[in-house]
């Protein structure tokens, strides 16, 4: 039973990790798709901004007022949505606000399916990969509300769906930047966390070097996915690179400041905590509340205590 729990434990933390990937699936305005020079996707100026919001400068404030009149026909936006309740949701302590924010993750992780089959016609790559996404979004909502044991027979179900759809999309084009970037990611977080025959560390780092786009997403990925498997030295290469390309989003400075911890550069990590901590008041409170936790270990730390 310990190995039942340990198990499904990780598996639950995997499905977050992915369930939040989902929301780099992003597609701005028709002249600056960042995945593609060629055969760019019309997404809403509004999608665009809330995209860069979130993951350029690491604001889900601001991201979240700019989705709050969503784009009904992009499935992206819901996920979105869907993304930011879940994360506020995981930080609640009060339980009838916390059941809201459960509530609202589950009505835009169904919305992200059900836009993402109408989708299906028009655009059946792009339909694929957010139905993929709702598919991981659920499997969430189930390790939520189930448990991460008895949950865990539905969640590897949701999995295995969500990597048909993948493998749909993949027959399409498997060279779409997009695609590689979305897969690669959920690979690496499954393959980092679980040992599991869905997903292979070497394939979806090659994703993420060779094809996916942007850069400063993609290189994030790599930056956690080498992190996890203690690979320091390129996890910093990439996560510089990614600061470089968005250097005022917190979350990047606190995956530098947690690579330099397992690294045990503890002073090094000092002013990077620092830095994320400036700008806590635009990330969900989980997140903050996870860096200062992190960051008084440190100072613990460097104090001797």
């Amino acid at each position: 039973m310990v190995m039942v729990k340990w198990v499904s434990s990780r598996l639950a933390q995997s499905l977050s990790a992915a369930a939040l990937m989902m929301g780099m699936l992003a597609s701005p305005s028709l002249a600056k798709d960042p995945f593609r020079t060629t055969n760019p996707r019309a997404i809403s100026t509004q999608t665009e901004s809330a995209f860069r919001a979130m993951f350029e400068k690491g604001n889900y404030t601001e991201a979240q007022k700019i989705l709050s009149q969503a784009d009904a026909n992009e499935p992206l936006a819901f996920a979105m949505k869907a993304m930011i309740a879940y994360m506020n949701f995981q930080g609640e302590s009060n339980a009838g606000r916390k059941q809201a924010l459960l509530s609202e993750f589950k009505a835009n992780a169904d919305q992200t399916r059900t836009v993402a089959q109408a989708l299906l016609k028009s655009d059946p790559l792009r339909g694929n990969l957010y139905m993929a996404a709702g598919t991981i979004l659920d499997g969430g909502y189930i390790a939520a509300t189930e448990g991460t044991v008895n949950g865990v027979p539905r969640i590897l179900g949701s999995l295995q769906q969500a990597f048909g759809y993948l493998d749909a999309a993949e027959r399409i084009d498997a060279k779409d930047p997009e695609l590689n970037l979305v897969k690669g990611m959920i690979d690496l977080a499954l393959a980092t966390n679980l040992s599991l025959p869905l997903s292979s560390p070497k394939d979806a780092i090659a994703r993420l070097e060779q094809t996916a786009q942007p850069r400063y997403v993609a290189d994030r990925g790599l930056a956690v996915g080498y992190r996890d498997l203690k690979q320091f030295d390129k996890a910093m290469q990439a996560i510089d690179r990614a600061i470089a390309a968005a250097p005022d989003n917190p979350e990047l400075s606190y995956l530098k400041a947690q690579i330099f911890v397992r690294q045990e550069r503890l002073n090094e990590s000092v002013p990077l905590f620092q830095k994320a901590l400036n700008k806590k008041a635009q990330l969900p409170p989980a997140t903050a509340n996870q860096i200062q936790r992190e960051f008084n270990r440190v100072q613990q730390r460097l104090s001797g205590r």
